[in-house]
């Protein structure tokens, strides 16, 4: 397939040059691969190296058999929250609350969106609230707008302790094309340590204890940090706000040795670009970082800490598609998502998965 059958010009002002093409219906993925009848690394993976004119179609299992001794993958522990809750505004009017990111006065930006056909869609209209009731006596008050776009800065109540609370009435986000729901299990990955992230940190969920086994028996290292990820409903024009993030001392003194020793550092899924990107010092080397994570990666910016990413496929003219540029650069980007179409790849957090190498 040529490109120009499948990549468009951009049709937002305010991202001119971000990669835009149709995605067809029949590419998104429905439900876990599980459900698919497939392991968890049982996706499908695209190998695309920037160096090389064209891309390899593999799968998931065989993710060591791409990366060299010496190499160090690192990966996202953030565990995904039930973080949809249903609510009514002081109408009655039954609204749906997204919990994004739980800030350090401990209110939270939350996303409200509105109920429809067993989906939502983003709030028009005049704010609801100020405050929302919720299950079994909680509240939520909408103190004041986050930023220039769709989210709020809010105030939640609960009768005992909060994340018990959540625990219990909350949901996994889920989207439209995701066609009914799944437990929270579907949504978490093997390595996850602690649950924080409003939507599932998914380039890992096809990593399996099968996968981590053969990377560290090829010589592969395997290093964690931390980064809670927020709402991904964010319009192609909405860049992504700052999320908190730990990078430990050991996992930024293996990134440090690794890049010295000429090995390549692998992020898995743009949570942990972010998060070491934001690590970086003065000086370009990844130091240990506890705060929030606020770099915006772009391709005139670049990238210092990564040498390759392992991510799922993004949507036309989403902001990710920005640090895959940055990562690989845009040929490679579009010759790997003409090719994905083209060969049927399935998109969002169930489906299958891209290593890009610089």
């Amino acid at each position: 397939m040529r490109l120009a059958d499948v990549l468009l010009p951009s049709s937002r002002a305010a991202a001119p040059d971000r990669l835009a093409f149709p995605l067809p219906p029949a590419l998104e993925a429905h439900e876990p691969p599980e459900a698919r009848g497939l392991a968890r690394d049982g996706v499908r993976l695209m190998v695309a190296r920037r160096s090389e004119d064209q891309v390899v179609h593999s799968s998931f299992s065989r993710l060591p058999t791409f990366l060299d001794p010496g190499d160090l993958v690192v990966v996202n522990t953030s565990g995904t929250l039930p973080a949809a809750l249903d609510g009514r505004d002081e109408a009655g009017a039954a609204l749906v609350v997204h919990l994004s990111t739980r800030q350090d006065d401990d209110r939270w930006v939350v996303e409200v969106r509105r109920p429809v056909a067993g989906t939502t869609e983003r709030w028009t209209g005049a704010p609801p609230g100020p405050v929302i009731a919720l299950a079994a006596g909680a509240t939520l008050r909408l103190d004041e707008p986050f930023g220039a776009g769709r989210l709020w800065r809010a105030t939640l109540t609960t009768p005992g302790p909060e994340r018990a609370w959540i625990a219990a009435h909350g949901r996994p986000i889920r989207y439209s094309y995701v066609e009914r729901s799944w437990p929270i299990s579907a949504y978490q990955s093997v390595y996850a340590t602690e649950a924080g992230s409003a939507e599932m940190p998914s380039a890992g969920r096809p990593i399996s204890t099968e996968v981590i086994t053969g990377l560290v028996a090829k010589g592969v290292a395997v290093a964690p940090l931390l980064l809670h990820t927020g709402v991904a409903s964010l319009e192609a024009d909405e860049l992504p706000y700052p999320e908190r993030a730990v990078v430990p001392p050991a996992t930024a003194r293996l990134v440090t040795s690794t890049r010295a020793a000429g090995g390549r550092v692998i992020a898995v899924g743009t949570t942990v670009v972010r998060a070491l990107e934001s690590a970086v010092g003065p000086d370009g080397v990844v130091g240990p970082f506890d705060g929030w994570a606020d770099a915006i990666i772009t391709p005139e910016r670049g990238v210092a800490a990564v040498d390759g990413i392992v991510t799922g496929w993004h949507e036309p003219e989403a902001s990710h598609l920005l640090m895959l540029e940055a990562i690989g650069g845009r040929p490679l980007l579009e010759r790997s998502y003409a090719a994905a179409i083209d060969e049927g790849y399935l998109w969002h957090e169930f489906g299958d998965s891209h290593l890009i190498l610089r």
